[in-house]
């Protein structure tokens, strides 16, 4: 208790004396001391004052170059309207001028070129009196049936190149002209025979076509029997490559399936239920997609094959649907995807599929025979359409890019013959009549034998359509890239269009997207 009293002592006495002692040792600043320090905030504020003033001067000269800026500006946007109609009528002469110089150039690079090949083959000046009269190129197209439009197409570029042969025949003087003797084959194989028999009866041994493999390979034996000379713009079964009397300007399908397995991989797919048409280009199609998606490490599942030709596919629908659903059901949608190996009946195929929910769950692929395919885009079923974007159904074909002008002035005449976009072979049917022609100026006979034994010499000297090309040891294009299109939506609802959207590229074994 005494300890605490001290304490509480002793803390007072401490106080106290420091209430004393402190004004003594620190004493509180004079009048003089707070004046001083007064003024010298006041100078303070003064220059900052000044900077304040300084800053708003450079403000307003800024504002004012803005404004002679502006005014600038204003009358160059003035003069630039008034040159607008000048600079419209000036760009449309110049487009004027450089397609006349382009065609003129074309012209003559046409002769040119021409010359140069047969004197690089023979070593002497092509003798454009050596032929006489009309030389006939049977056309065997598919004018009806399955592949229609692209026959149409096709028939379209091929009259094109004949246009453009005997153009370049008057303006040298020769006595001779090319003619394209066309015969529908319906995309039937026994069809295309007998049309075949037809023209060679009719003393016609250069024949272009067909379209599909298993008329091609219809007509093989008999071709190579009675030694007439067969270029395809689109045969692409792996099986029909064979040293004989048959040529194919477009790779084989052992392309075109590594081309999709790569893009379905990449895509995510894992397990793929296949539907295809059963005969030799479908096949063999089915097989080389296969192997490929396989050796990437996919599965392909129990699929839907049928006979052709058809077209009514309500039981095939429902035999994917099922197949398909069990495959969802396993693994999921995201890992699932149909492969539709098919011609044009694609969309009746597709107009009975779009009933199974199942069906436009998951993606769709197809191939170089249902590219751009009119069915799809029709605007009279706007609903299988956008069946066609749901299911993201993307195609490849090979690629005939980069394009020559050749090429532009190939799809700009069926564009305006038709009013579409034309598919690749097309652009193959083209080159194929000019390699006749060189062809023809090399050897100076109708003789398929002479022209078959010339013609992969033409073709590497032929920059057409498609470029430089060039066969293989069987007579097919060497490989190439392949193009990837898909049906795009042009107005929600209501337009479509078909669209290039990529291409597996060759060289890599990747895609690149436009």
């Amino acid at each position: 208790m005494v300890a605490v009293g001290l304490a509480i002592v002793t803390l007072v006495v401490g106080l106290v004396v420091g209430m004393v002692v402190y004004p003594v040792v620190y004493p509180p600043p004079t009048i003089e001391e707070y004046e001083a320090t007064i003024a010298d905030l006041e100078a303070d504020i003064a220059d900052l004052g000044d900077t304040i003033d300084g800053l708003e001067a450079t403000i307003d000269g800024l504002e004012a170059t803005i404004d002679e800026y502006e005014v600038t500006i204003d009358a160059l946007n003035a003069i630039i309207i008034g040159y607008e109609p000048t600079l419209a009528r000036l760009e449309a002469a110049i487009t004027e001028l450089k397609d006349h110089l382009q065609l003129l150039m074309q012209e003559a690079t046409e002769e040119a070129a021409a010359v140069a090949a047969v004197r690089l083959l023979t070593g002497a000046a092509p003798n454009w009196q050596a032929l006489t009269g009309e030389i006939k190129i049977g056309a065997i197209l598919t004018m009806t049936g399955d592949l229609a439009t692209f026959g149409e197409n096709e028939e379209c570029a091929a009259l094109f190149a004949i246009e453009e042969v005997n153009e370049l025949l008057a303006d040298v003087g020769a006595g001779w002209t090319m003619k394209l003797e066309v015969e529908d084959t319906g995309c039937l194989p026994d069809v295309c025979l007998e049309k075949v028999e037809s023209l060679n009866a009719r003393g016609i041994k250069l024949l272009i076509g067909p379209l599909s493999s298993s008329e091609l390979a219809n007509i093989m034996t008999y071709c190579n029997t009675e030694k007439i000379l067969t270029i395809s713009q689109s045969s692409t079964a792996p099986a029909l490559g064979a040293v004989d009397f048959i040529f194919r300007y477009c790779p084989n399908d052992l392309w075109q399936g590594r081309a999709i397995a790569r893009l379905m991989w990449e895509e995510g797919t894992r397990y793929v239920v296949p539907t295809w048409r059963g005969e030799a280009w479908g096949d063999g199609l089915e097989e080389q997609g296969e192997i490929r998606f396989e050796e990437l490490g996919g599965t392909f599942l129990e699929g839907v094959r049928y006979t052709v030709p058809r077209t009514e596919f309500s039981v095939e629908a429902a035999t994917l649907n099922d197949l398909v659903t069990s495959a969802v059901e396993t693994y999921g949608a995201d890992q699932v995807a149909v492969w539709a190996i098919s011609f044009e009946e694609i969309a009746a195929y597709m107009t009975e599929a779009r009933a199974y929910p199942n069906l436009a769950s998951v993606k769709w692929y197809g191939s170089d025979g249902t590219v751009v395919v009119p069915g799809l885009i029709d605007p009279a079923d706007p609903d299988l359409s956008a069946f066609a974007v749901t299911t993201e159904f993307i195609n490849p074909i090979f690629s005939p890019l980069p394009a020559t002008w050749k090429y532009d002035k190939v799809r700009n005449r069926v564009l305006d013959t038709y009013g579409r976009e034309t598919d690749s072979y097309s652009y193959n049917i083209y080159d194929m009549v000019w390699a006749y022609f060189y062809s023809l100026l090399v050897v100076e006979e109708y003789d398929a034998e002479a022209i078959r034994a010339v013609l992969p010499d033409v073709v590497k000297l032929l920059h057409g359509a498609t470029g430089w090309t060039e066969f293989d040891d069987n007579g097919d294009r060497a490989p190439t890239d392949y193009d990837l299109w898909v049906v795009s939506e042009v107005v929600a609802g209501v337009e479509y269009e078909w669209e290039r959207v990529g291409k597996w590229v060759l060289a890599t074994d990747t895609l690149e997207w436009l």
